[in-house]
């Protein structure tokens, strides 16, 4: 991977830019801000997908594989972490001086002079941005956003606003979210993950001290992670408003009852406020306190504030379902992280009543892989009913030999209720073969798991019912 150099001045001003992975979900996102702003956008990417069509759609020239000659007449190339440095697009701009920026550089140039709202965290930022923006957006403050993924009752992951708010979803996994000019950061948990980047615990740790001190009027931070309490506790900042379900919360939520669409209270100077959601899940209840402290903290209407939360309705590859076929009902997820992946399914199991729950995970980085593989046996093995172990996504890394799939299902204390299938049809299979009416099948991942989800509905099509 290409490690960006955050030091390096920006470009005063931009005309045309190039995006090398332009169809991801970030990189896109920060494409259509550029073009709707104005500028003259080209990019690659190594497939197609929905983005690539919406971006032409908007004007952009999209190029299909990664080519020096895609690098045309621009003022900048724009990359992200999962580029390689030998990609040829890189090298071209390289070579020939033009500036390349790291995607966070690139956003960081569009923000400028707005007011930034940025959120952070090892689990829960684009729920807890999509959140924040919805509510903005019914509370008419017309912000700038870019999310990572897409908010599914705006059918976009950014957009420009007319407002002075600019709300993004801050990556930590590089470092890059110390890059911003924040007034607000919000903190969802600092679980150490990432570790390939930052070396230890303590590393980590810190950079999200600096990223909470840099924040210009306020830091809203979980009362309840360890790792944020840790990060709390070495903060001077001079306004710090925390949230949770621990009674000292400035933010307390309490009275959660998961079953089906969570429903909450919220306790803020000393008045109670009730809400229910959309989308189901104990750790929506706090990604909802955070969003709303930060709202109130901006100086929001509290009760305004929890309406507008409340009519989030989720984001694309977070509890996503996309099919129910004979009763068995297909879902999607992001997770990629034990936390993650604990919350996820407990989301499932409050959902999925009587049924079961059958998992389909994707481990993603060699380097989790190898580190984590125990807590994802473990946390698969007490909150799904069964687990189907597909092969590693490498994403930015290279293979480290002897860790694949098998890595995860061989800690499995039970191994009956595992199968490790490297190949994705006897996967799509033998998940089709299990499941019975009233059964819930969720794929886990940020990689590129998404895509078995029409040979799981095809499999359950062509598998008899019992």
């Amino acid at each position: 991977m290409i490690h960006p150099d955050l030091t390096m001045p920006l470009p005063a001003t931009l005309g045309a830019v190039h995006f090398v992975g332009i169809g991801g979900s970030g990189m896109s996102g920060i494409a259509r801000l550029f073009l709707e702003s104005g500028h003259d956008v080209t990019g690659s990417d190594r497939g197609e997908n929905h983005n690539t069509g919406i971006l032409r759609e908007l004007g952009a020239t999209v190029s299909i594989g990664h080519d020096a000659a895609n690098v045309g007449v621009v003022d900048a190339l724009v990359y992200t972490g999962a580029l390689w440095p030998d990609n040829p697009e890189y090298l071209e701009a390289v070579g020939r001086g033009i500036p390349v920026l790291h995607r966070s550089q690139a956003l960081a140039w569009l923000i400028n002079h707005k007011r930034l709202v940025a959120v952070a965290g090892a689990h829960g930022k684009t729920t807890s941005t999509g959140m924040i923006i919805t509510a903005m957006l019914a509370l008419d403050a017309r912000p700038s956003f870019v999310n990572g993924g897409v908010i599914q009752s705006l059918g976009v992951s950014s957009s420009s606003g007319e407002g002075d708010l600019f709300v993004v979803e801050a990556d930590e996994s590089d470092g890059s979210f110390l890059l911003y000019d924040t007034a607000v950061a919000l903190i969802t948990n600092v679980d150490a993950d990432h570790l390939d980047h930052y070396g230890d615990h303590d590393a980590f740790d810190a950079a999200f001290v600096s990223f909470a001190e840099r924040a210009s009027e306020l830091v809203v931070i979980s009362s309840d992670d360890p790792g944020a309490l840790r990060v709390t506790g070495q903060l001077e900042h001079k306004r710090i408003l925390t949230f949770g379900e621990d009674a000292a919360a400035d933010v307390r939520v309490h009275s959660i009852v998961t079953h089906g669409p969570v429903a909450f209270t919220l306790s803020w100077q000393g008045q109670d406020y009730s809400a229910r959601l959309t989308v189901p899940g104990h750790h929506n209840a706090l990604n909802a306190a955070g969003a709303f402290a930060v709202l109130v903290g901006l100086g929001f209407d509290p009760c305004t504030s929890l309406d507008g939360i409340a009519s989030f309705g989720g984001t694309e590859r977070r509890f996503e379902l996309h099919g129910t076929v004979r009763g068995v009902s297909v879902y999607d997820d992001y997770a990629h992280h034990p936390t993650e992946v604990a919350a996820a399914l407990a989301a499932a199991r409050s959902v999925v009543g009587a049924g079961r729950i059958i998992a389909v995970h994707q481990p993603h980085l060699y380097s989790r892989t190898q580190v984590m593989a125990g807590e994802f046996a473990q946390t698969y093995e007490q909150l799904a009913d069964h687990t189907i172990v597909l092969d590693v996504f490498g994403a930015r890394e290279d293979p480290i030999p002897g860790v694949t799939g098998a890595t995860v299902s061989e800690r499995f204390e039970d191994s009956r209720r595992v199968d490790y299938l490297p190949d994705w049809q006897q996967a799509a299979d033998r998940a089709a073969s299990i499941a019975r009416a009233g059964d819930l099948i969720m794929t886990l991942s940020c990689g590129d798991v998404y895509r078995i989800v029409p040979q799981l509905l095809a499999s359950l099509r062509a598998t008899p019912s019992d």
